[in-house]
C-alpha cells in the first residue's frame, strides 16, 4: 500500500507564504512524478505544479512567479514553497505521485485547506 501524507496548509492573509509537504511511504520506489493540485469549491481539481523524476517542473500560469515546487527523492517527499499568496488560491490542495516505472500507478493524498484571507 502506498500512502501520502498532507501537512502545511492553513489560514493565511493576503500575501502571505505557507509551504506543504507531502510524504510518500510504502511500494512507491522507482520513476515518479509528483504534483500538487488545487480544488477551489465548486470548480474542478486541476494541476497547479508538477515535478518530474528529473526536476523538470510545469505549472498553472496563475501561480507563476509565485509557487515554486520542489522534491526531495530520498524522502520520496514533495513540497510546494507558497508565496505572495491571493484569495484565489484559497483551495484544498492535493498532493499526487503517478508511478512510472517499473509498474504503474497513480495516489492521492488526503487533501489540505489552504485558505487566504483577510
Amino acid at each position: 500500500q502506498v500512502q501520502l501524507v498532507e501537512s502545511g496548509g492553513g489560514l493565511v492573509q493576503p500575501g502571505g507564504s505557507l509551504r506543504l509537504s507531502c510524504a510518500a511511504s510504502g511500494r512507491i520506489s522507482g520513476i515518479l512524478v509528483m504534483g500538487w493540485y488545487g480544488q477551489a469549491p465548486g470548480k474542478e481539481r486541476e494541476l497547479v505544479e508538477g515535478i518530474s523524476n528529473g526536476g523538470s517542473t510545469n505549472y498553472l500560469d496563475s501561480v507563476k512567479g509565485r509557487f515554486t515546487i520542489s522534491r526531495d527523492n530520498d524522502k520520496n517527499t514533495v513540497y510546494l514553497q507558497m508565496n505572495s499568496l491571493k484569495p484565489e488560491d484559497t483551495a484544498v490542495y492535493y498532493c499526487n505521485v503517478k508511478k512510472i516505472f517499473p509498474g504503474s500507478g497513480n495516489y492521492w493524498g488526503q487533501g489540505t485547506q489552504v485558505t487566504v484571507s483577510a
